[in-house]
């Protein structure tokens, strides 16, 4: 390792290590966390110190983790050759913006998004107006399905339509963003999340609306990712192939100031797995499997019958297809979809247009045209309106996610294969749709009040050890009645419990257990089958194994997962909180103040959407729903609605934080700065998504506490912290991106400010922690784990999970 072999690197890495740790001496063979009482963030502050060392190789927080002693990781480095902090490629680097292009681009975004607007708007006033012409109440629903067939088929046409008059046929090209070219592509794509065919993944109809759409996909392949591929042209899948739900295959790629459209194929009887990422340029061959919480590269091709998981994605013995197939033929697909179709047009469709007509003649004022829509009695009757819909919407709605999917539940036995695309299908897919509804878990999670929403839901959840925040507000299955989650576990968010497995042609339920005195992180996938058991950390986006011994008293991180210690003394400091009277007294003020938010979060959801009933109501009064001036006001309610849900929320959420910016916390969860931040986590902000890939939402940002650069380009990030998080200028922020200024480990809450310097880019699925800072022009591949304290000098381009320079060979 050049001039520093042995005892000559030991001194050096054990001095970097005591300015740190603030020391005088460290012995070589004390162990960082076990004797040194260091933890993670500790760690990758040392990292970041060893990397600006040119006399020194990279160091990554996995050889920390594997070598956690400074004699044996100087014997791990020994054989690294010196340099070895730099990058194997260089991040590219953007190109200069352009104001004067980000503001054309705005203003041609937004005319596309008024045009539809109030094209939707015109069309709903006069069909509308000839749905209520109808005679009774056959004519009614005759005309219902009749009109509401024909928006339908429209909304799912209009998208094919526009792709192949403004773009043509997807080719390999690249172009920048806020361009002309930029224009068309963002069109079509906000087209195509707009299609309500998108309600479709999972059944067959699906498959044949992206052939439609210019995709070679062959038969019998099964689709469970709502993650729309925009650029169709470009994707092929073969014969039998199955990919799991959460996986992104955009076929285009966010880069530097720049999209890159590119290829993504897949040969026969492929199996990706969930919560995966397969970048542009990549190709799977026939029979090859990609395992959860994996990532293909760009360039990467996974041979013929071989089986890779990891991110980036490596070979593996695990075999991912756990259900043996069944027979399934064409003719059940095409049965399947025509069933789904018609009960579509013919039940669904029917019920919310003539439930809308009779929802409308309830109110008298609709029908007298009075354009009084500030008095009293309009007022009042929207207020009654909202309430009663309201107050149906959560009653009714919580009796439905808990009484339906227990009456479909018996149809399933856990370990029997069923055929796909028949009635046991159906039933799966009902229970997991009814049970995944977000409000009720976004409205008791984070609190004691989930615990016996989840038990209602079918969980079980053990002997529960109430913490006040057992789980976050975004908990997955796909059924809740083989979840199994042991005793003092506790889970941060975005877990997705996979206990149903697919093949091209069957799929079958399984339990999935989690082990007691757990602890899990953000966004995992645990599957049944699951090789954890007691008193385990699951770190944020581990992979968890599916083979080898089973995990105990450990922790683990990365894809693939490598074990870290459980905990650390600094995580002990808070313990006396947990227990006794203490916790007892601390417990029950949370709830209380817990409760006061649920309170309060009814209260704003409701406001809301009494403002919204006047907006609407009032549209459809002044001219009577009817006519070309009729159809443009409904539409332009639409956009106001649209600016009036982004200022409404942002207020609630300025007004939460007083107007003040947070301060960096270690807490304890007991404690009533941890209480405020979980209550700015349940402010709604999905209304955010319609503004993606537009200059509109750094505005949102901005008057959220971002402290935002200028021309940055969101295509779909989300951001946690906002008044903790500064981005510079010309960033490029991938589609399903995440900057998370906070992480709870056990009952202890972290947070701390992230700073993305000028001209950087998050690609796809990479998730930001805490402590971070971006150099000018760095570059975190797809699906990377940037953890928290990490520092990534300028221009570097660093990918993985955790994330990590590559190093030269």
């Amino acid at each position: 390792m050049g001039g520093n072999h042995g005892a000559g690197t030991e001194s050096v890495l054990a001095e970097v290590l005591a300015g740190v740790v603030r020391r005088e001496h460290i012995p070589v063979d004390s162990h960082f966390f076990d004797d040194l009482g260091a933890n993670s963030l500790v760690m990758a502050h040392f990292c970041a110190r060893v990397r600006k060392r040119p006399d020194l190789p990279s160091v990554s927080m996995k050889d920390v983790y594997g070598h956690p002693t400074i004699r044996r990781l100087a014997a791990a480095l020994a054989e690294t050759p010196a340099g070895g902090a730099t990058v194997a490629v260089a991040a590219e680097r953007p190109e200069p913006g352009s104001t004067a292009r980000y503001v054309l681009c705005g203003t041609l975004q937004f005319t596309v998004f008024a045009v539809y607007c109030l094209l939707a708007g015109t069309v709903t006033a006069r069909g509308y107006a000839w749905v209520s012409a109808g005679d009774g109440v056959a004519g009614v629903y005759s005309r219902s399905v009749v009109f509401g067939g024909a928006l339908f088929i429209g909304a799912c046409v209009l998208p094919v339509g526009a792709k192949w008059v403004l773009v043509g046929r997807w080719r390999k090209a690249e172009f920048p963003v806020w361009s002309l070219a930029y224009v068309r592509f963002w069109t079509v794509k906000a087209l195509l999340h707009a299609s309500p065919m998108v309600l479709f993944v999972g059944n067959p109809l699906y498959v044949l609306y992206l052939r439609a759409l210019g995709a070679r996909i062959g038969g019998g392949v099964t689709i469970l990712s709502r993650s729309v591929p925009v650029c169709t042209d470009l994707l092929t899948v073969g014969a039998g192939t199955v990919i799991r739900k959460d996986c992104h295959f955009l076929c285009y790629q966010a880069l530097a100031g720049r999209i890159r459209t590119g290829p993504v194929t897949l040969g026969s009887g492929v199996h990706v797995g969930e919560q995966t990422v397969l970048d542009i340029g990549t190709s799977m061959g026939d029979g090859a499997q990609l395992g959860h919480s994996s990532a293909l590269y760009g360039g990467l091709a996974v041979p013929a019958g071989q089986r890779w998981h990891g991110s980036p994605a490596q070979p593996t013995d695990v075999d991912y297809v756990r259900v043996p197939p069944v027979p399934c033929s064409t003719a059940r697909r095409a049965a399947y979809a025509l069933a789904a179709l018609l009960q579509t047009l013919l039940l669904y469709i029917p019920l919310a247009v003539g439930g809308a007509h009779l929802l409308l003649t309830l109110v008298p004022a609709l029908g007298t045209a009075s354009r009084e829509v500030s008095s009293a009695r309009f007022l009042t009757e929207a207020l009654v309106l909202s309430l009663a819909v309201f107050a149906a919407y959560v009653v009714l709605g919580l009796a439905a996610v808990t009484l339906v999917p227990r009456l479909l539940t018996p149809f399933l036995r856990p370990g029997r294969v069923y055929p796909l695309y028949g009635f046991h299908y159906s039933v799966q897919r009902a229970i997991a749709r009814l049970t995944n509804i977000r409000f009720f878990k976004w409205l008791c999670g984070d609190s004691s009040y989930i615990v016996p929403y989840l038990r209602a839901l079918g969980y079980d959840l053990s002997r529960v050890e109430q913490t006040g925040s057992n789980f976050g507000t975004e908990v997955r299955h796909e059924t809740p009645y083989l979840v199994t989650v042991g005793s003092g576990t506790m889970v941060a968010d975005g877990l997705s419990i996979v206990n149903a497995d697919f093949s091209g042609t069957s799929f079958r339920v399984s339990r999935a257990v989690i082990g007691p005195r757990n602890f899990l992180g953000n966004h995992i996938a645990y599957p049944a089958g699951g090789r954890t058991g007691d008193n385990c950390l699951l770190a944020t986006k581990v992979m968890v194994p599916l083979d080898g011994e089973l995990r105990e008293n450990v922790g683990l991180l990365g894809s693939p997962c490598f074990e870290i210690p459980r905990s650390v003394e600094r995580d002990s400091r808070f313990d006396h909180l947990r227990e006794g009277d203490e916790l007892r007294r601390r417990l029950a003020a949370k709830n209380r103040y817990n409760l006061r938010s649920m309170g309060l979060f009814l209260f704003v959801r409701w406001l809301h959407w009494f403002a919204l009933t006047v907006l609407g109501l009032a549209a459809v009064d002044l001219y009577g729903g009817e006519g070309t001036v009729g159809g443009l006001l409904i539409g332009a309610a639409l956009i106001v609605g649209l600016v009036f849900t982004l200022g409404y929320y942002v207020l609630v959420e300025r007004l939460i934080g007083r107007f003040r910016p947070l301060r960096p916390q270690l807490c304890s969860i007991y404690e009533r700065d941890f209480w405020l931040h979980e209550r700015l986590w349940k402010v709604p902000d999905r209304h955010i998504v319609a503004l993606n890939g537009t200059p509109f939402k750094n505005v949102v940002w901005r008057l959220l506490g971002v402290r935002l650069g200028r021309r940055v380009f969101d295509d779909g990030c989300v951001i946690t912290e906002r008044t903790l998080t500064a981005i510079g200028d010309d960033c490029t922020l991938a589609a399903h991106t995440k900057v998370q200024a906070h992480s709870q480990e056990d009952g202890t809450f972290k947070s701390e400010h992230i700073t993305i310097g000028a001209g950087c880019t998050l690609q796809v699925g990479a998730l930001v922690h805490y402590g971070v800072a971006m150099g000018d022009g760095a570059v975190l591949a797809p699906d990377s784990f940037l953890m928290k304290g990490e520092e990534m000098p300028p221009g570097a381009l660093w990918g993985g999970n955790p994330a990590v320079a590559p190093r030269h060979a």
